[in-house]
């Protein structure tokens, strides 16, 4: 009797100090995760996804098919060619839905198009555009993100879409 009181006080003193492991505190800290994540994009703050990205970070978009990122290095590379194109980019978080290892957002991404994109020269126009991603969450750090957006929106708003008489031709 005295040894169940015993392992049952330990129990009480664990989840009172935070020394057990909750679920839900575990989800909690990969939603923070996400938001130092949109942070540091925000801020285009690069350093920080030393710490926040693994490095065999793999980043998945069909709204991108030829833009492959299988590397921390490359999703800063390709991050800071999106902050050459809209010095002002701003990611807005609308909803965060943790399961498991994943974080699903539901976020608002804006910007002005100063610089060029690709083969398209800066318009001076700005978007603001819903997109969804999935976020994959290992050992404390992102591993993987799925993200897709609707391109001819954005493409709208920036006055490339549709294309213009003379590029159709």
């Amino acid at each position: 009797m005295l040894i169940r009181y015993l392992a049952f006080l330990v129990v009480v003193v664990m989840l009172i100090t935070g020394c057990a492991s909750s679920p839900s505190g575990e989800l909690e800290a990969n939603k923070d995760l996400i938001r130092s994540f949109t942070a540091a994009t925000n801020t285009g703050d690069w350093e920080a996804f030393d710490e926040l990205l693994t490095e065999n970070f793999c980043r998945h978009s069909q709204a991108t098919p030829d833009v492959q990122v299988n590397s921390r290095e490359e999703f800063k590379a390709l991050q800071q060619s999106f902050q050459t194109t809209m010095p002002d980019q701003k990611i807005t978080l609308e909803m965060l839905v943790a399961e498991g290892d994943k974080v699903a957002v539901y976020a608002t991404y804006s910007g002005t198009m100063t610089g060029p994109m690709g083969e398209f020269p800066a318009t001076g126009k700005s978007i603001s555009s819903k997109f969804m991603g999935i976020f994959r969450i290992e050992d404390g750090q992102i591993a993987e993100l799925w993200v897709e957006w609707d391109n001819l929106t954005m493409l709208g708003q920036l006055g490339l879409f549709p294309p213009s008489a003379s590029e159709s031709e």
